[in-house]
């Protein structure tokens, strides 16, 4: 059973994501998040076009044992989403927008979790970074800004949908809609 001051603390810690405009989260476990190494193969396919472009993407990300152990460290999480409206499911444009929107509402949280925080916590987006206009990976330079790096919950081999189904959240939210997760882990 968890002691009352941290469920005090991610309590605060879902408000305060909630605060940032996430439109649900939900305090879990971390043995409701469900990993798998197989979405390592999935981002080998590079269909997003960040794999091996991206310090936050694999395989620059880490190996995905280790990656998977360094979620396991933490004891809790809040799971957070937002769904936004698409003109019709065809909208790629819709999503991209809404996936840019859904990233500056993570940076908000992020950069709030920095200033409330006192003990370690790993946060983790949708998609690639993002964080800086190019990623200094192509330039063949180290990280510009590693506090402020964003790394996906894909890339660290989390099953989004059956992780959102343990935590009451819904993973499809209606037609014409995309819905976006984020992670922070406690």
């Amino acid at each position: 059973m968890k002691s009352e001051t941290s469920l005090v603390t991610t309590e605060k810690l879902k408000a305060l994501i909630l605060s940032c405009g996430a439109e649900k989260a939900a305090v879990i476990p971390n043995d409701s998040i469900v990993l798998s190494a197989d979405f390592r193969e999935i981002c080998k396919s590079n269909a997003c076009g960040n794999y091996g472009q991206c310090h936050m993407c694999p395989p620059d990300v880490g190996g995905i044992g280790e990656l998977i152990r360094r979620v396991r460290a933490f004891d809790t999480a809040v799971l957070y989403q937002s769904v936004y409206t698409l003109e019709d499911s065809f909208d790629f444009e819709g999503m991209q927008a809404a996936g840019r929107a859904f990233n500056r509402m993570s940076r908000l949280i992020h950069g709030k979790a920095q200033k409330t925080l006192t003990r370690p916590f790993l946060h983790l987006a949708a998609g690639g970074c993002g964080y800086c206009e190019t990623c200094a990976k192509k330039e063949n330079l180290p990280c510009r800004e590693p506090e402020q790096a964003l790394p996906s919950l894909e890339a660290y081999g989390v099953d989004v949908y059956r992780t959102s189904l343990n935590a009451g959240l819904k993973y499809i939210n209606g037609t014409d809609t995309v819905t976006y997760f984020g992670m922070l882990l406690i």
